[in-house]
Order: structure tokens, then C-alpha cells, then sequence
């Protein structure tokens, strides 16, 4: 099974620029090209939120349109960006998603069980997760002991950019980390929200974050160092799963690039 994970969309309305200057449509539009033209082709893709930028119904009908030349399922969270409402609205063909409240959702049909976290604060930039959405979080993990990937977009770990460590899964994170460690069968937890390629040993498994198809944030390890950007080039997650060897991430990156030619 191949799952290809783009993240941080944020698509704005038809004709805008994100800040006046990133052209996040066009940018998605490349990545989704880059999707099309991957050998062999992901079974899914998943997008783990900040899909649009202002949670509008014009820009979700604008991100559904640049989406359809995909082939494979697409699997959608919400982030902190997104409204689940315009979501659901424009998406109401993705039987997966709740008709109302969070947009959580199991998916069942693949070698490995997929299981969809809202984390979504209406109107914050941090997420949480509530004791219903961890209840249910919990009942869910307690029916299958299936290989499991989490995806969420705010990731429950500190990643060392003091921006973002203080804008991640603040409420609840304790109790998730609980929840995977005894269980035992989630092979990763798949997250956004950073706009950065990065792993960590998380509650007795990992966890990754993936790259904007858009902007990513700068790397900056200095505590206290404020937010900001750089044009680095975008990526998509590609997770492997092979029965006996788990759950394998490359990060492929878009754009036009020499090779590939023999190393001799």
C-alpha cells in the first residue's frame, strides 16, 4: 500500500494570492501533476488540513476542482484554517466524512486502518482534542488490533521551532499519547500544520510531519525565533507500507529536477 500525504494547501478564493504573492493554487495544481506522475501510483492520498486558507465555500469549491484530475481515494482533514461546515458542503459526495460534528472518521478498507482526527479550535491557531473526540478516539482503537496510521493536522509534539511548539496539540495530547502507547498497533501518526519535512519517536511509535505544497516555514531552531518563510521546494509524503517491514516515508519533492542517471 502507497498513501501519498500532501498538507497546508491553503487555497484562497479563484484569482487571490496567499499573503499577495504565493500562488497556492498553482502551487497545488504542480503537486497534484507530481501525484498523477508518480510510478507506481499511491492508493490514496490524504490531506491533513489548512486546506483552504480562509474556510470559504469558494475556496473549497476551487480546491475540489484543483483535485480532480486524482484518480485515487482523496481522504480530507480539517486544520486550523478550515471550517468543517463549507467543508462538508462542497465535499458532500466523500461518504467518509460526518454528516455533523467532528470530522472523524475510520477508514477500513485498506491493508492498514486509517483513523481521522479533527483537532480543529474554531477561531485559534492551536488544536485540541476534547474528551468526546478522545473517547471516541479510544473505541475506535479498542475494536481492531490492525495496523493504524492516525492522521491529525496539528502535530502532539514539540518539533523545536518556538512558533509553532506553541501553536500544536495543546488540549488533549496527553491523553492521546496514552491512548496510542497502550495500545500498541498504531504505526505512525501522520500530521501538518508546520510546513516542514519532520520525524520524532512519539508515544512508543513515530510520528511525521509533512511539507507544505506551498511555503514552508523556515527552519529556525533558535528558541524565541519568530515565524517566518522561505520559498523551499514543496513536497509530498510518501508512506510504504510492506507487511513485516511496516510503515516506510520518502519525501518526494515537486518540481523539475536533473536526473535520474547512473551514479557511475
Amino acid at each position: 500500500m502507497l498513501i501519498a500525504q500532501i498538507s497546508d494547501m491553503h487555497i484562497k478564493p479563484p484569482g487571490e494570492l496567499l499573503y499577495g504573492r504565493i500562488d497556492t493554487a498553482g502551487f497545488l495544481e504542480r503537486a497534484v501533476a507530481h501525484v498523477k506522475a508518480l510510478d507506481p501510483q499511491p492508493d490514496i492520498v490524504l490531506a491533513t488540513g489548512d486546506l483552504v486558507e480562509g474556510g470559504k465555500v469558494e475556496e473549497y469549491a476551487l480546491l475540489r476542482r484543483l483535485m480532480e484530475p486524482l484518480d485515487m481515494p482523496v481522504y480530507l482533514i480539517p486544520g486550523n484554517h478550515d471550517a468543517r461546515d463549507p467543508l462538508r458542503e462542497v465535499f458532500a459526495d466523500h461518504a467518509y466524512l460526518p454528516k455533523t460534528g467532528f470530522l472523524q472518521y475510520t477508514i477500513e478498507e485498506w491493508p492498514v486502518r486509517l483513523i481521522a482526527l479533527d483537532t480543529l479550535v474554531r477561531g485559534k491557531t492551536h488544536g485540541e482534542l476534547c474528551a468526546e473526540r478522545l473517547d471516541w478516539l479510544a473505541a475506535r482503537l479498542a475494536e481492531s488490533d490492525r495496523p493504524t496510521i492516525l492522521f491529525l493536522h496539528h502535530p502532539p509534539f514539540d518539533c523545536g521551532i518556538t512558533a509553532f511548539d506553541g501553536h500544536r496539540l495543546l488540549e488533549g495530547h496527553l491523553r492521546l499519547a496514552e491512548l496510542v502507547r497502550r495500545r500498541g498497533h498504531v504505526e505512525r501518526a501522520l500530521c501538518g500544520h508546520v510546513h516542514r519535512p519532520i520525524q520524532v519517536r512519539w508515544a512508543g511509535t513515530m510520528a511525521s510531519v509533512a511539507p507544505s505544497t506551498a511555503h514552508q516555514a523556515t527552519l529556525d531552531l533558535h528558541d524565541g525565533a519568530p515565524l517566518s518563510m522561505m520559498m523551499e521546494p514543496p513536497g509530498v509524503a510518501l508512506h510504504l507500507w510492506r507487511p513485516g517491514a511496516g510503515l516506510i516515508t520518502h519525501m518526494s519533492y515537486v518540481g523539475n529536477y536533473e536526473g535520474p542517471r547512473p551514479f557511475r
